[in-house]
């Protein structure tokens, strides 16, 4: 009896479904399905000439976290005015209901049922309602045909032409120190002869256009991405010029090369990598060499991006306001779970990329942390991940942040670490001592700054995240220095003896971080329990040099442990201390 109450359609209807794409630039597509709720799943089927086909997905009851409305896209045809989503522990649908009352139909049926498995007090599962509803179909659904997006034809292998083999315009000159620098020769320009204009066009566009970055940060991307042919456009040291990197791996080469190429412009003003093959602009000479090598290491094959599709500074998220329409964010993959709860990927109206933490009940002080949200808002910072605003009017509460593509640095160290080096690990520590620098100055305490409290950006900038959030955590094993949660070691003597925070501890925070950091994410004492870490700290024991850190690193870090607050520099003395070793590095 029990069996048939499960299998039991509470609600059965013929809807249309958007493909769950497995690709970012692939386009969505539309699909009918008949979806059948019961009390214990969500499944939808093929449906054809009034009959159910094959069942085509299923989802547990138990496992959908949220379910809303969405609101439209742009231009959105007649079939595609009541869309809702479902968000369930493995992933989302989208589904589109044929008018309002179908739409209502469903959100009250499936947030009814997922409130049911809420288990009670005393244990038990309430009942469900047994009836089916059947509801009309209001409007035929089209059959919808998209467009598929135009793309470019390229080829498997190299289309080698005569002139495509190295040519004696291309050298090898090692620069001192720089073996992997190769030289095109120039011919000399008259001094009064400019680039072309249509090399000023906007590069931004382009997902290979990586700016300003250093030559240390473009090899470890592209060594990230380790495919043959993988390749970025970035700024030359020498001002109004480009350099092409681009990655190649041998057969039995574990490790790979990363060769830059200068863009050079002829005496007719053409840019040119090898001087037969001359270009108006670099988008135009980008696609002549993704399809030919033209004498270098390999042809231009996989464009590696440092743009993250981010809310830009010009766009005001909630229009100033830090209450989020919810009906405007879509919830996409899960990214993991945190203290108050599970963190998704999201698109803020179907546009940009954005973190959104569903805080669930019970797990944060929520008035306290309401009435600080603005001023974090006001917290804005290169090197602090961006707090947007709040969906606090219903269960589960969003917070929304700036999405950061590496994820936390913790796990950056540990998967990515062994490819970086010092020089690139002290630029992280930089990053992070820039963030906290400004913090300081605004009278802001971290609380819980570590490793794992940073983010990697696509660029591999770190940012600092997840400020001031310990003050909201409504667990007693977190807060109390008894529990294995609360984070001991990375707390100053006088937090887990007084519970007395302030810039400093910060900055003991920040010696820890430094740590992790040239430990490549390493556990700061391993061998030690909270309870034992407390009294070894306490008897002034400090963590040991990492192998990465040279003695004058390690001194900053123990610099930050001082048994005395007020004998720890400032965070603004970190950053010069770590300035004046990064442009040692330059030099």
């Amino acid at each position: 009896m029990d069996d048939n109450m499960n299998t039991k359609s509470i609600l059965e209807e013929l809807l249309l479904k958007r493909s769950q794409q497995k690709k970012k630039m692939s386009p969505s597509n539309y699909k009918e399905r008949l979806f059948v709720l019961t009390k214990t799943n969500l499944s939808y089927y093929e449906y054809d000439k009034m009959k159910r086909g094959s069942r085509k997905g299923m989802i547990e009851i138990k496992k959908i976290r949220c379910v809303e409305k969405v609101n439209l896209e742009e231009q959105t045809p007649v079939e595609r005015q009541y869309p809702f989503q479902i968000v369930y522990k493995d992933g989302l649908l989208y589904v589109y209901a044929s008018n309002e009352e179908s739409r209502s139909q469903w959100l009250k049926a499936l947030q009814k049922d997922t409130d049911l498995h809420v288990v009670t007090s005393d244990g038990t599962t309430p009942t469900i309602p047994e009836q089916v509803l059947k509801i009309p179909r209001a409007v035929p659904l089209l059959k919808m045909v998209e467009p598929s997006s135009s793309s470019t034809l390229t080829h498997d292998s190299d289309s080698r032409t005569a002139g495509s083999q190295p040519n004696a315009h291309l050298q090898h000159i090692p620069k001192e120190g720089s073996p992997d620098w190769w030289q095109l020769r120039k011919p000399k320009r008259g001094p009064h002869e400019s680039n072309s204009s249509e090399e000023e066009e906007n590069l931004e566009d382009y997902d290979w256009f990586a700016g300003n970055m250093s030559r240390s940060q473009s090899e470890q991307l592209l060594r990230q991405k380790g495919k043959e042919g993988a390749f970025m456009v970035r700024n030359s040291s020498q001002a109004g010029m480009y350099t092409v990197s681009l990655f190649s791996k041998a057969v039995h080469d574990k490790k790979g090369t990363v060769k830059h190429y200068h863009v050079h412009t002829n005496a007719e003003n053409k840019l040119y990598l090898a001087e037969n093959y001359c270009f108006d602009s670099i988008p135009k000479l980008i696609h002549y060499h993704q399809h030919n090598s033209a004498g270098m290491i390999t042809r231009l094959r996989h464009p590696v991006s440092t743009k993250a599709n981010k809310v830009p500074t010009s766009v005001s998220l909630g229009s100033g306001i830090w209450e989020l329409k919810r009906e405007e964010i879509t919830l996409l993959k899960e990214l993991g779970s945190g203290q108050f709860g599970v963190v998704h990927l999201g698109k803020w109206k179907e546009q940009y990329d954005v973190a959104v933490k569903m805080i669930k009940e019970g797990s944060m002080s929520e008035d306290e942390f309401f009435q600080e949200a603005q001023t974090m808002m006001k917290l804005s910072h290169p090197k602090l991940v961006k707090f947007y605003g709040v969906c606090s009017k219903k269960y589960p509460i969003y917070i929304v942040t700036e999405y950061i593509t590496n994820g936390c640095l913790l796990s950056y160290l540990k998967s990515h670490g062994k490819g970086l080096e010092p020089s690139q690990l002290l630029e992280m520590c930089y990053d992070v001592c820039e963030g906290m620098a400004f913090l300081e100055s605004q009278q802001f305490i971290h609380r819980d700054l570590a490793a794992r409290n940073c983010l990697v950006d696509s660029d591999l900038s770190v940012k600092v995240s997840d400020f001031g959030m310990t003050r909201y955590v409504l667990d007693d094993q977190y807060v109390s220095s008894v529990g294995t949660k609360f984070p001991v070691k990375w707390s100053a003597p006088e937090v887990f003896h007084y519970f007395k925070y302030s810039s400093k501890s910060d900055v003991w925070a920040f010696g820890i971080l430094m740590w992790e950091v040239f430990s490549l994410g390493k556990q700061p004492y391993d061998l030690y329990d909270n309870s034992q870490v407390v009294v070894k700290v306490s008897q002034g024991h400090r963590l040991y040099r990492p192998q990465l850190a040279s003695d004058t690193i390690y001194q900053i870090m123990y610099s930050c442990w001082h048994e005395l607050p007020e004998k720890r520099p400032t965070f603004q003395q970190l950053l010069s201390s770590i300035e004046l070793l990064r442009e040692k590095d330059k030099s």
